[in-house]
């Protein structure tokens, strides 16, 4: 071994891989007058450094583990290659990472530091770049508390010591460019904590891409290859999903919507060609994804989440997956996303116990844990990791061209008592059950999504009675455009549970939704939770021999197509599958080719939507009075619902009318607002929906006045059906 002035000890950290400044060390430094190079390179036999034209100029091994030094006398500190010598006796050139100076502007660092960068997904992460004309990948993660921070992958053979970060004191940050890496590289992160040794190996918090399952690296990806055809779309989506448009939603998991060979995932691609003219002819306006973000396991639907900036490569690329949000724009699709930033798991390689501290987690488990899901609970209050659920929030939304995002299980970030007895809980500063710094970053994630993109939609899934969920910040609002009316689903399923003899005795839990339904803006959903865990599929809740099943179904969505309120139904429900979803199977698809009811009741919704986008009255005003009103309310005895839905600026005008009970009601008097003739524009007992066919001809109204209104009409209301009717001017 070869002499040299570095400390001993100094030797040994960086050999041994615990070094927490490799800068110090590794690459180019002045001595005096002279340059000293140092390079780590245990593989290498032998190593020469090429400073311009001229043979290499060897370096000397100073460590058996291959920790090589030269001295250049006179020599100012220039770019340089090395010449590596393996055992083999190849020889390869290689820029070396420790000549290449720190990328982070003081912006950026200040801004990072304070927790308040909406846009870190560009700084973090893995970036392919070019510095000083050569080509590579930047990464940088944040792990504040650890002794060591390396990149590992096949290109080091997986070796901590190989690739040792630098750390910026200012924010907490560890970087380092490689030189000559490129998309689909594989890579880790190896973490050296002060923690009793514990050392780990993480996928990157901000990758955008990773490994299928059950691998679980982190995968080099340039997101910003893709030409994007949708301008027209973005430039006009204000006019999709404001809240005087029609939205009417096809939740779905990708996984099991539809499977190639019996078996087999669809792509991202396959669904350009399988799923949009699918949604398109049904006349959804948008569809809505279960959690694209990648997630280990198949039967957590995607709702614990591992790599919060990767779209899951079970289904394809981060390109694939952006071709597809880009045709479902070009076919005036919208498409929103599960997001899920109320919890992550506990899986090594995510961000649990990131550095060796409770980095994204409180240390608390009263705080930081939900023991019924076994998942870990973000640290709201620090500023870094609401930094990183915001900026996350914005990243799908400006890389991705993602109109809106659907929050998951919002109630378990806002009360710290959630799912828990006395005793497993610690109260806020106050005293009281709310988690402030919760309510604080969902108030700030809207805010910085309604800020910068102003018409892209946020969605609560809330099941309490929080006040104003969906009112502004500046007025004490969470800030939310539309909450899911958790209150209306439960009573109406548990009202079309009964028996139809016994309907009459709970009236009152379909009439009570319209106490507070203009007290939030509801988004009506029949979602994914509503389907599984022995709840039964849509089609099989619904009482009666078979086609009393299929006529209550066609009944209530034609109740919940023109409730006030914005539309959702999870796959499957729109033609009637008799077993619960399953996650890891198909839909029932081969239904339709054995029994035409499946596609009749299809036919229904898709009339459902036909009316709903092209009714003003059905959709303009979801959100007050003026757009709703009660025509016959009071005729629990037969269980029948009259109202009328309303378009404001027009003042044009649907009757809707349901009849609850299998029993036609002939001669049944209807109030009306103004004398004309009444014609069905709809009726779901139409024999082409699979009903039995007990439909009017237009009906002339009659001075008669009726239900408090002027004029009424008279006709005969089907059995278990609905009626919509409209005065032809």
């Amino acid at each position: 071994m070869s002499e040299t002035l570095l400390d001993p000890g100094a030797i040994e950290a960086i050999v041994g891989g615990y070094h927490g400044a490799p800068f110090d060390i590794l690459g180019p430094h002045r001595a005096g007058d002279d340059l000293v190079i140092r390079a780590f390179l245990p593989e290498a036999e032998s190593v020469g450094v090429i400073l311009g034209p001229g043979d290499p100029r060897p370096m000397e091994r100073i460590h058996i583990t291959g920790l090589f030094e030269v001295t250049l006398p006179n020599q100012d500190i220039a770019p340089y290659r090395l010449a590596v010598t393996d055992r083999s006796g190849q020889t390869q050139l290689y820029e070396d990472p420790y000549s290449f100076t720190s990328t982070f502007g003081g912006l950026d660092a200040y801004l990072m530091g304070e927790g308040t960068h909406q846009h870190i997904y560009e700084r973090l992460g893995a970036h392919i770049m070019e510095l000083r004309g050569v080509s590579g990948v930047h990464f940088a993660v944040w792990a504040p508390n650890a002794q060591r921070v390396s990149v590992v992958g096949p290109f080091n053979q997986w070796d901590g010591r190989r690739h040792p970060m630098r750390f910026l004191h200012d924010n907490g940050v560890w970087e380092l460019f490689i030189p000559g890496l490129g998309e689909g590289t594989l890579y880790k992160y190896e973490i050296k904590t002060h923690y009793q040794g514990y050392m780990v190996s993480k996928a990157d918090p901000v990758g955008f891409a990773s490994e299928m399952r059950p691998k679980t690296a982190s995968v080099v990806w340039d997101i910003d290859k893709h030409q994007w055809g949708d301008a027209e779309w973005m430039d006009n989506r204000d006019q999709h999903q404001g809240l005087r448009s029609p939205i009417s939603i096809y939740e779905l998991h990708i996984g099991s919507w539809r499977r190639k060979n019996g078996w087999e995932w669809l792509t991202y691609r396959d669904l350009i060609t399988e799923l949009i003219p699918y949604v398109k002819e049904l006349g959804y306006t948008h569809i809505e994804l279960l959690p694209v973000a990648e997630h280990p396991s198949d039967n957590s639907w995607g709702y614990q989440v591992t790599g919060f900036y990767a779209p899951t490569s079970r289904y394809g690329t981060p390109d694939d997956f952006m071709a597809f949000v880009d045709a479902c724009h070009q076919a005036g699709i919208g498409v929103l996303v599960d997001w899920v930033p109320a919890h992550f798991i506990t899986d090594e390689h995510g961000l649990g116990f990131f550095d060796g501290t409770h980095l994204y987690e409180h240390a608390d488990p009263r705080l930081g844990r939900h023991e019924d899901w076994g998942t870990l609970i973000f640290n709201y209050g620090r500023n870094e990791v609401s930094q990183f659920l915001i900026s996350n929030a914005v990243f799908w939304l400006h890389k991705y061209h993602i109109d809106g995002l659907r929050v998951d299980a919002v109630a378990s970030m806002l009360y710290l008592d959630f799912s828990r007895k006395q005793g497993e809980w610690v109260a806020n500063r106050y005293g009281g059950r709310e988690n402030l710094e919760a309510v604080d970053f969902v108030r700030r994630f809207n805010d910085a999504v309604h800020r910068l993109y102003p018409t892209a939609i946020t969605v609560a899934e809330e099941s309490t009675s929080w006040p104003g969920v969906t009112r502004p910040p500046s007025e004490g609002g969470l800030g939310f455009d539309y909450k899911w009316n958790m209150g209306w689903m439960h009573d109406t399923l548990q009202y079309f549970k009964n028996e139809p003899v016994h309907r009459s005795y709970h009236h009152g839990t379909l009439t009570f939704s319209l106490l507070y339904a203009f007290s939030e803006r509801f988004l009506l959903p029949f979602s994914h939770d509503e389907v599984v865990h022995l709840k039964r599929s849509m089609l099989d809740k619904m009482p009666g021999d078979v086609w009393q099943r299929f006529a209550n179904l066609r009944l209530l969505y034609s109740y919940q197509w023109t409730h006030p309120g914005k539309k959702l139904l999870f796959m499957g429900g729109e033609f009637g599958q008799w077993r619960e979803w399953n996650e890891a199977a198909s839909l029932e698809w081969q239904l339709l080719d054995v029994d035409p009811k499946h596609g009749q009741l299809r036919d229904c919704l898709r009339r459902l939507n036909q009316l709903y986008t092209g009714e003003a009255a059905l959709h303009e005003d979801d959100y007050s009075w003026e757009g709703f009103q009660w025509i016959d309310l009071h005729d629990y005895e037969r269980s029948i619902l009259g109202y009328a839905r309303r378009a404001p600026s027009t003042g044009e005008t649907v009757l809707v009318v349901l009849n609850f009970t299998p029993v036609p009601r002939h001669g049944y008097r209807l109030g009306v607002p103004a004398p004309g003739v009444y014609r069905e524009i709809f009726n779901s007992d139409a024999a082409e929906f699979g009903g039995s066919g007990v439909v009017n001809e237009p009906r002339p109204s009659q001075d008669v006045p009726w239900h408090g209104q002027p004029q009424s009409i008279e006709f005969v209301l089907p059995p278990l059906g609905a009626v919509f009717l409209k005065r032809d001017e």
